[in-house]
């Protein structure tokens, strides 16, 4: 792997993160696992840094949400009808999450309420990626070295 500063790492995770976020393909998941793997010292940070760029992409997602005219009907607004505002802190599972995010707003839901959920959804997801690799990295991977 090649090496990079702290810095580059975390703004290449915020552009990645926020990029996964909306309706275009990203890989954020594997961008975290390289900063924690070069800087294992700054977990915490990473998994703020991909937390908060996934949640303005979420948030982004929304506001393009708010500015669709009403009259949409996909499998992500019937499931927020459903389950309404707990349905957000799905918001992290790649596609239908985008559709989550959009729906939000497309329904008006409450912003502020809206970017608590997509914020603590978002957060569970990064925190389980990097305790997955944190785990690999410390149990798996030294049964394979020498």
């Amino acid at each position: 792997m090649f090496e990079f500063s702290a810095t580059a790492g975390f703004v290449s995770l915020f552009i990645a993160s926020f990029i996964s976020a909306t309706l275009l393909p990203g890989g954020s998941g594997v961008v975290l696992i390289a900063v924690i793997h070069q800087h294992p010292e700054r977990l915490l940070q990473a998994v703020a840094v991909a937390t908060v760029g996934n949640t303005a992409g979420g948030m982004t997602s929304y506001l393009l949400g708010r500015l669709i005219p009403n009259r949409a009907d996909s499998r992500a607004v019937v499931w927020l009808h459903r389950y309404g505002y707990w349905a957000l802190l799905f918001s992290w599972v790649p596609l239908f999450g985008d559709a989550l995010c959009v729906g939000a707003g497309w329904l008006r839901f409450n912003p502020y309420v809206s970017l608590l959920l997509f914020a603590a959804g978002k957060l569970f997801r990064y925190v389980l990626v990097a305790g997955g690799w944190t785990w690999i990295e410390a149990v798996v991977l030294p049964l394979f070295a020498g």
